[in-house]
């Protein structure tokens, strides 16, 4: 018969204790949630654009591209709410990676981290290679009075296929995040 240290004459398996870092902290569960939401929007915005503003933008001419386009670009770039989502959806992501990894949650902390990375690349697709075509775009001045159209090529083929890449970078950090969440919520129960 198996018994205890104590000799109590039954057997009582160790308890295992729960790891000190376990429990759910509101600042962790607000970042994560904040991350995946904000990824979230961020993958929606461009897959509108995958599916529906840019081939509706393509079928019309050229003239209406460029207006279209430099309204689009002129309302985000206006909009302090979509700047400040675009900028914390990294921070949050990064942020709650560092917090993941500190509470000794790695498998949580390696799929936000992944998001992180992905969700980087989308930041720097955009500074490097959508924004200056936007810029590029403005400073073609009004719509009405272009005569040389080539930057709507730029934007069919480039823009276009790098808003592509950015809406499956940003579906990649989304999937990782909710991976994340699932995981987390196991971690904190």
């Amino acid at each position: 018969m198996n018994s205890n240290p104590a000799g109590s004459g039954y057997y009582a398996p160790p308890q295992q204790p729960a790891p000190a870092t376990a429990g759910r902290s509101k600042l962790a569960t607000a970042l994560l949630m904040v991350s995946t939401v904000l990824v979230g929007l961020m993958a929606g915005l461009f897959f509108a654009f995958d599916v529906s503003v840019m081939p509706g933008l393509a079928d019309g001419d050229e003239r209406t591209y460029v207006t279209a386009m430099q309204a689009f670009n002129a309302q985000i770039d206006g909009n302090g709410l979509f700047g400040m989502a675009f900028v914390v959806a990294l921070l949050a992501s990064a942020a709650s990676a560092v917090i993941e990894f500190r509470k000794g949650r790695r498998g949580v902390a390696i799929w936000v981290g992944a998001a992180a990375l992905a969700y980087l690349v989308v930041l720097m697709i955009t500074f490097t290679v959508n924004i200056p075509l936007n810029n590029e775009l403005a400073d073609a001045g009004d719509a009405a009075k272009l005569t040389d159209f080539s930057i709507v090529e730029k934007f069919k083929s480039t823009w276009v296929s790098t808003n592509i890449i950015r809406t499956l970078l940003c579906t990649v950090a989304l999937t990782a995040l909710s991976r994340a969440l699932v995981l987390y919520g196991r971690a904190t129960r």
